[in-house]
């Protein structure tokens, strides 16, 4: 199993898009495809025609049990997307109520590792879509991952957030005496404006790196599909924006390597 997660503390720099396109594309791949949805906003959810104000059973139910995991739960949990192949463990609001309820209850950051042991053997990815807060549910999605991927609207005050991202990001290895790679993707990306141009360029001058070499383009197609509760690529599999996430996964492919992935 490869556990992807997906975050950044800006909303609005593309992460429920680029959780769903991946998927879609390994989907397509024939791999088993898990996402899971981390965000109280619930739009992972909502991009499948679930609404999160209305689910009786959600991850939500994973942090009900003081720091464990029921044997089992996790694949009860699990519902089906439109897309074969891709399943979802679904979000509700009331994940927004964690911080508060969760206070003094050890080993709630590692709720979703334990969680994803038990699916172990019955997926090959899962990606894991986030809120852009920092809290518990961003530090299980950071503790359960293999690697990070980073979307950043190619914009001045997304590239900020970004900041913020890394020093997060560097904080929580510190803390857990680990590390996580990631790559940063730039998402939104339309070359008819400077500013969008002047931004591109100035991630890959701070991140020559860890910046993925191409960009994800504006593409209207995104906003269809979630419309339609489709992925991108079942509705238009040659849109540029596919065309540029599927460059984006072979790249992950290729480079990002997981102690016991298939």
């Amino acid at each position: 199993m490869r556990i992807w997660a997906v975050a950044n503390q800006k909303g609005g720099v593309g992460k429920t898009t680029t959780v769903v396109t991946l998927g879609g594309l390994l989907a397509a791949r024939g791999k088993r495809v898990l996402v899971v949805d981390l965000d109280p906003h619930g739009s992972l959810t909502s991009w499948f025609g679930y609404d999160p104000d209305t689910l009786q059973h959600s991850v939500f139910d994973l942090f009900q049990h003081q720091g464990k995991v029921p044997d089992g739960l996790p694949a009860q949990l699990i519902t089906e997307t439109a897309c074969t192949g891709m399943s979802l463990l679904p979000a509700s609001t009331a994940l927004a109520t964690l911080e508060r309820r969760m206070v003094g209850v050890e080993g709630m950051g590692l709720i979703i590792s334990r969680a994803l042991a038990q699916l172990w053997d019955d997926f090959d990815y899962v990606l894991l879509d986030n809120t852009p807060s920092l809290g518990v549910l961003m530090v299980n999605a950071l503790a359960a991952a293999q690697h990070l991927i980073v979307p950043v609207q190619t914009e001045f005050l997304a590239i900020k957030g970004l900041e913020r991202m890394l020093h997060t990001l560097e904080m929580i290895m510190r803390s857990q005496k680990s590390q996580l790679t990631y790559t940063i993707v730039p998402t939104l990306f339309d070359r008819r404006t400077q500013a969008s141009v002047k931004s591109l360029n100035a991630l890959r001058k701070s991140y020559p790196d860890t910046l993925w070499r191409f960009a994800i383009p504006v593409d209207t197609k995104f906003r269809d599909a979630s419309q339609a509760g489709v992925v991108p690529s079942a509705l238009d599999n040659e849109t540029h924006g596919v065309r540029a996430y599927r460059r984006l996964l072979d790249d992950l492919i290729e480079r990002v390597s997981a102690p016991g992935s298939q």
